[in-house]
């Protein structure tokens, strides 16, 4: 029992759950707000693994690492267009369409690494975001090296979600996007344009999921293997149901995902031996299954989600 608690008063413990948590909280951010609007994009999975080729390859051919987050940004933007001009425009199936991105995104992404990287023993590296200094509080006992010692995209991943929590809530746009996601008839009513809104929602939610994508070539590693996204994706639809599609909560999903699995990992190390490794890898998703289950019914769904929308029509 000691040993467990050793685990969860260590600072090491805290400080891996946000880095493990930074690229669900921009990817979870991203598919919230493309389903506020009234859009589901199971594309996460691919997106966030273009945006972590395409940022490391750009940082890899000589750009700056924030240059490489705008590159996966505008890559993950590329595949939210493709999405809504299949769901929004043509009114196809969001499922599907969405599963089509995951694989083309993937298997392009893997193709470019492949055309542009030359085959080699030893991956490719470069040198990743470092863990910024911040005077007074870095060197604070425990909270200093669990929540100061970050890289700069951890705390961007953390000041987003409060923006967005604001944006969604308090402002104009936000109204107009939950109106989108609720109702887009009565929004067009008002002189919004639905579609607009949602290509916007849709475009910008993707952009961060290449940004989170991103972040584990450019922060958490420092290279990029097809496989690095490790069902993220997937793992990000179920927090915004967890979240009730509401930002702030969204990110202490993010962050108790995280907790889960980063205690698995030290677990591990504690009782190895003992336990097969394989009954460790599976608590972090146990425990989301059942706070899933716990938090889903009380979630209240956007009720023109996965509906496609006509101008004029009811």
């Amino acid at each position: 029992m000691s040993a467990l608690f050793d685990i969860l008063a260590s600072a090491g413990l805290w400080a891996a759950v946000l880095r493990i948590a930074t690229p669900l909280i921009l990817a979870t951010l991203g598919a919230l707000i493309s389903e506020r609007a009234g859009v589901l994009n199971l594309g996460i999975e691919g997106i966030m693994t273009f945006g972590a080729m395409s940022g490391w390859l750009a940082v890899y051919n000589g750009a700056d690492l924030w240059v490489g987050l705008l590159v996966a940004a505008l890559g993950g933007a590329m595949f939210g267009l493709l999405h809504s001009v299949l769901t929004v425009t043509l009114g196809l199936s969001q499922h599907v369409s969405g599963l089509g991105v995951t694989l083309f995104a993937s298997s392009f992404a893997y193709y470019v690494f492949r055309l542009m990287v030359p085959v080699a023993g030893t991956p490719p590296t470069i040198t990743p975001f470092q863990p910024l200094d911040i005077p007074g509080l870095s060197d604070l006992p425990f909270f200093g090296p669990a929540f100061f010692t970050q890289t700069a995209p951890t705390y961007l991943a953390i000041g987003l979600a409060i923006a967005l929590a604001y944006l969604i809530a308090r402002t104009p746009i936000g109204l107009a996007i939950r109106m989108t996601g609720e109702n887009p008839h009565a929004a067009e009513a008002q002189g919004l344009n639905p579609m607009a809104i949602r290509y916007g929602a849709v475009i910008f939610g993707s952009a961060l999921m290449g940004v989170g994508g991103a972040f584990l070539t450019l922060s958490a590693f420092n290279s990029f293997f097809p496989t690095m996204v490790q069902g993220r994706g997937w793992i990000c639809i179920a927090l915004v149901v967890f979240a009730s599609w509401k930002p702030e909560r969204a990110l202490l999903g993010a962050i108790l995902f995280a907790l889960f699995d980063a205690f698995q990992l030290r677990l591990q190390t504690v009782l190895s031996g003992v336990v097969p490794y394989q009954i460790f890898l599976m608590i972090p998703y146990l425990l989301s299954i059942a706070a899933l289950a716990v938090m889903a019914r009380r979630a209240r769904v956007p009720q023109a989600l996965m509906q496609p929308y006509r101008r004029g029509e009811r």
